[in-house]
């Protein structure tokens, strides 16, 4: 897989906790193009590894790229595309460091200074793609304020890295998303708290390339 054209071509991006495969492959096989293993609260190493072979296994099976949060160190181990590291995580070019040059590495960004830094950082080779958000205010996120739709517009109109909004987005607040120019988003809850975690990737899936097919967007 060339992983950066894959991520180029990626617009719905999953980011989970520990979840079951099933669960797993029916969100995949419905259109999510990325998948974060996110284990939060000091999950030790061996937990962290088990639960990537199950998510690993199943990107494979349906040609989606599989990133490890916050762990750069054991994305070699877990056999990942990348890495994603927040502000006070591991820096970016120590985490490309870690990883190699062929691997992914991402970056949550959450003010004009931070979006414009990160392009500077993906220019440099160091940063593939940014998360922007919170768009709203998430419980994924406790203490983080929302930064709104003002971000989104301002990463839509001067960055050339990949942006991926993210932070409360579901079905009723996704359109307002992308019309700001968000061409790709990540999601939490909106597919692992659903009922149907297939249908619930398509239906996010269908409005986020709803504009794309209307003004025709490659």
């Amino acid at each position: 897989m060339d992983r950066r054209a894959h991520l180029q071509a990626a617009r719905l991006y999953l980011v989970t906790p520990a979840i079951a495969p099933d669960r797993l492959r029916a969100a995949l096989a419905a259109g999510v193009d990325v998948v974060q293993l996110r284990i939060k609260d000091g999950a030790d190493d061996a937990t962290l590894l088990r639960e990537a072979a199950v998510v690993r296994a199943a990107a494979t099976a349906a040609a989606a790229l599989f990133v490890l949060n916050d762990r750069p160190d054991l994305v070699v181990a877990c056999d990942a595309d990348g890495v994603h590291v927040g502000q006070d995580d591991t820096a970016v070019a120590d985490a490309r460091a870690l990883v190699g040059p062929d691997r992914l590495v991402g970056l949550s960004t959450h003010t004009p200074a931070q979006v414009d830094a990160a392009d500077a950082a993906f220019a440099a080779g160091l940063v593939d793609y940014i998360g922007v958000g919170p768009v709203h205010a998430t419980p994924t996120k406790p203490g983080r304020p929302a930064v709104g739709l003002d971000l989104v517009r301002h990463a839509a109109t001067h960055a050339s890295v990949p942006c991926f909004a993210i932070g409360g987005i579901e079905d009723a607040t996704l359109a307002a998303v992308r019309d700001a120019g968000a061409r790709r988003v990540a999601v939490v809850r909106a597919i692992t708290d659903a009922e149907d975690p297939g249908a619930a990737a398509a239906a996010l899936r269908a409005v986020l390339l709803e504009r794309e097919q209307t003004v025709g967007i490659a």
